[in-house]
């Protein structure tokens, strides 16, 4: 018997290599799953410019780091993957200018107006978004993905038309070259139990967040970075040993073997930069 229904995730047309550069934008989620790429030694840069919960803040991000490029004072590498991450069609918009703002800065509500974007709104946003990202890197591969965060200060039911307004808007956009995983879902349709959430009853737990990340790293990670994460794994959790007695002989010896074996990995693999990783 089955007591549990499995999200079938999408096949992608690309398998993330090791050692890609990884852009995540997006909201709180984002955060978290693009620590833990970082984690695995991926060269990754997660919400440069604060977190962004909805479309229209994901593309002036976008835009920040284009220009960032145009003029001369962003790394002259772009990125291989991107990963979008949507919170909320909810926006804020500054009475004073008519525009979205990314961030009210803990300025008094009064000099704002909240609004709702609409399906087609969201859409035109995340298709500029990905255009915007192409201009720079034609080969860079996409991923859109719902985050399965709820926000309870809209109360559960407009919580929910956010997130399909969302899903409508990424079902819509399907001229645009992108990749949906499915997190959203995963949380909704096989973690669907208290016990995979924070406190809060809102926020994935530590528990969730990992089952998402195997179930992504199931789906898009090739053979290649399969490989290198098993060379990796125990290099990491020697590098993040706390030891009772830093100054034993035996703990020096145990750190010396380590950095052999760090080296050796970063020579085999020398785009992943690993010496900065100690």
């Amino acid at each position: 018997m089955e007591f549990r229904t499995i999200v079938q995730i999408p096949k992608p047309s690309f398998k993330i290599q090791p050692g890609e550069r990884m852009l995540f934008v997006g909201s709180c989620f984002a955060d978290r799953i693009g620590n833990r790429f970082r984690e695995e030694a991926f060269p990754v840069t997660v919400n440069p410019y604060g977190v962004m919960y909805n479309p229209a803040s994901i593309l002036h991000t976008v835009e920040r780091l284009v220009d960032a490029v145009d003029s001369g004072t962003a790394d002259s590498e772009w990125f291989d993957i991107a990963v979008l991450t949507l919170g909320t069609n909810h926006v804020y918009i500054e009475k004073a200018t008519g525009e979205i703002v990314d961030n009210c800065q803990k300025r008094p509500q009064r000099l704002f107006e909240e609004r709702e974007l609409t399906i087609d709104e969201c859409a035109d946003y995340l298709s500029e978004a990905i255009r915007l990202l192409r201009q720079v890197n034609p080969q860079i591969h996409v991923i859109l993905t719902v985050s399965p965060i709820r926000y309870a200060k809209y109360g559960y039911h407009k919580s929910q038309l956010s997130k399909a307004t969302l899903l409508l808007a990424i079902d819509s956009i399907y001229n645009s070259p992108f990749s949906y995983f499915p997190a959203y879902e995963i949380v909704n349709d096989e973690l669907r139990d208290y016990r995979f959430y924070q406190p809060d009853m809102l926020h994935p737990s530590e528990q969730a967040v990992e089952y998402i990340w195997e179930r992504l790293a199931d789906a898009y990670f090739s053979d290649e970075t399969r490989y290198f994460l098993q060379e990796w794994c125990p290099i990491k959790e020697a590098l993040a040993h706390k030891p009772f007695h830093p100054e034993s002989p035996e703990y020096q010896r145990f750190m010396q073997q380590t950095q052999q074996k760090l080296t050796a990995l970063a020579e085999k693999y020398p785009h992943l930069k690993l010496k900065a990783v100690v």
